[in-house]
């Protein structure tokens, strides 16, 4: 943990973003790495996109090569290493002087970046993604957005690019009519938007650290230029009063297991068609 937690507290509201260095241990990031390498396995195994309920996995075509997991949703319904990170007391504990102690969660999810591949992030804002908007009040004060890197993340390995204090102006007219995953990072759409002149930093950070950023930060990321897959495990948490959505994560800072029903999330036909069924 931080020597001086209003430092990282500081950072965020002033930024939009933070870093707390070394919440987990290397051994630790050892174990969950394991446990990363054993669903990215089974979205190969599948060959295509999937669904379960809330557990989806997002899978490209390899073309001569094995198929490119990109992304899997909720796979902690099923993994119990990654289900405990989720649920980690040290997580409430940075999260509390942000926004509180009973806390749900909406974004449970592992990022595969792949030497070369269509990896890239498009500049835009993960209050995007936060819909209904009537599920979800307070945005701003009540939302963070963390990624534990399990691998070095850096410019060099496709790296997520911040423009600090973007946050501040809520929502921007960033272009939303192509897909934010596969889409190259252009400047032109920060020209666009207002932020032509705005610096850009480069998130870097060594496996364990975990870093924090607010739904409106404006953020892309690029292509992997390394030797090796780049892992990030991001999850996303909400004021549980400020949200009708989402599983429980956290309880007077107490963690809460998975209910006997997954809840509803982002997947609207949870109810109507949760059974397992490729997309």
């Amino acid at each position: 943990m931080p020597a001086s937690a209003p430092d990282y507290v500081a950072a965020y509201r002033r930024d939009g973003y933070a870093i707390v260095r070394g919440l987990f241990s290397p051994e630790e990031i050892a174990g969950i790495g394991a446990a990363i390498d054993q669903v990215h396995a089974e979205g190969v195994a599948h060959g295509r996109s999937f669904r379960h309920g809330n557990l989806f996995y997002k899978i490209a075509p390899g073309g001569e090569g094995p198929p490119q997991v990109q992304m899997v949703q909720w796979m902690s319904y099923h993994q119990p290493a990654l289900n405990a990170v989720r649920l980690d007391r040290r997580m409430a504990h940075v999260l509390e002087p942000l926004i509180g102690r009973d806390l749900k969660q909406i974004i449970n999810q592992l990022h595969w970046k792949t030497p070369g591949s269509q990896g890239d992030f498009a500049w835009h804002q993960d209050s995007r993604f936060r819909l209904p908007e009537a599920a979800y009040r307070n945005l701003g004060g009540s939302y963070v957005q963390t990624g534990l890197a399990i691998d070095p993340h850096n410019p060099h390995t496709g790296g997520m690019r911040f423009v600090p204090g973007s946050h501040l102006a809520g929502d921007l007219p960033l272009d939303t009519t192509t897909e934010v995953l596969g889409t190259a990072m252009d400047d032109a759409a920060l020209a666009a938007a207002g932020l032509g002149d705005r610096p850009i930093v480069d998130l870097v950070l060594e496996p364990g650290d975990l870093a924090m950023w607010n739904p409106y930060l404006v953020h892309a990321s690029g292509l992997n230029s390394s030797d090796h897959r780049r892992r990030l495990y991001i999850n996303g948490y909400v004021r549980a009063e400020d949200c009708d959505r989402g599983e429980w994560a956290f309880k007077g800072g107490e963690p809460v297991p998975f209910g006997p029903e997954p809840a509803l999330v982002h997947y609207e036909a949870l109810r109507e068609r949760g059974e397992p069924h490729y997309v």
